[in-house]
């Protein structure tokens, strides 16, 4: 097969190890060592994790949650033009700039739109298992070769803003892979029984309006709390979805998930802990407040929850 996702893993481990190599060789950085290390491990993770022992991989995920939880992992300072001299550039590049952006998408919809089992004679081009992930990092690679031949500047540019973005995202890049982690546990772990368990104990869920409001709420504030719905999904939906609204009132299964991740997603909008929504996209458009996307999305969160709210229970 000539396009595997450890392919991408690898390359991805590549470019953070390079990261990490800058970071400790910069004498600039305030807090390089810690930093670097950090970077480090989580290269190494992406380079070797699939042959490391379960343990090993743990312990060096509560290192890097250690270094990011003590503030020891910060950007370090990154010379760039000055804003006449970018504006100047967005004049002189146009709507070229936006080449690169939308090849990414556009190679992501071909590698799922390939039939299943696509070859170049005896050569299956792409694993058909993640031909979308494989579809976003074939876009990147060359969206990177695209913009260094419309800026006309090389390609090793790509590792200096790879480093200048990744400083200004810092730790909080690395949270939508962890909370991925976290529902996994959660959900081996029985938490999904325990809270289903203390509900039905403390709360009377014969009533359709309490049921509907215990599931929507619920979705949202573990969204809230955990800062992923696909996390809170299984634990309130193993918890009041299927044993109440859909064993005891009978309602459809499909209508019941599909409300409550959007109501999961309402919850995405007002938290902080949705660092890949929220606290990322503050930093990179360099927001003096880090909180001003959580604020902006804050009504429009509360009203489709009302929304979700009165949707199930007419539809229960």
């Amino acid at each position: 097969m000539l396009f595997t996702i450890n392919q991408f893993y690898i390359i991805v481990g590549i470019l953070l190890a390079t990261i990490a190599i800058f970071t400790l060789l910069d004498k600039n950085h305030p807090k390089r060592l810690s930093s670097g290390i950090f970077w480090l491990i989580y290269a190494v993770i992406f380079l070797v994790g699939n042959w490391l022992p379960d343990a090993v991989v743990g312990i060096m995920v509560i290192v890097m949650a250690f270094l990011a939880g003590s503030g020891k992992v910060i950007g370090g300072k990154h010379q760039q033009p000055d804003l006449a001299q970018r504006q100047r550039d967005a004049k002189r590049f146009g709507n070229k700039l936006f080449i690169p952006a939308l090849t990414i998408p556009l190679m992501a919809i071909v590698a799922t739109l390939l039939p299943k089992g696509f070859s170049i004679g005896s050569l299956q081009l792409i694993d058909p298992k993640s031909a979308t992930i494989i579809g976003v990092g074939l876009g990147c690679i060359l969206a990177l070769f695209i913009g260094a031949l419309i800026t006309k500047s090389r390609p090793t540019q790509g590792i200096h803003e790879a480093r200048r973005l990744l400083d200004a995202l810092s730790w909080a890049i690395v949270l939508p892979q962890m909370l991925a982690m976290l529902g996994l546990v959660f959900s081996a772990s029985g938490v999904d029984t325990a809270v289903g368990a203390a509900l039905t104990n403390y709360i009377n869920l014969d009533y359709k309006l309490i049921a509907a409001l215990i599931y929507v709420l619920g979705m949202a504030l573990f969204t809230i709390i955990m800062g992923n719905a696909f996390v809170a999904f299984p634990i309130i939906m193993g918890g009041v979805g299927i044993p109440i609204l859909i064993g005891h009132f009978g309602a459809n299964p499909a209508m019941v998930a599909a409300i409550g991740m959007l109501s999961g997603y309402c919850g995405t909008l007002m938290t902080p802990m949705a660092a890949n929504f929220n606290i990322i996209p503050a930093a990179l458009l360099e927001l003096q407040d880090r909180n001003l996307v959580i604020k902006a999305q804050l009504p429009s969160g509360i009203g489709i929850l009302l929304a979700n709210l009165i949707l199930l229970y007419v539809l229960i």
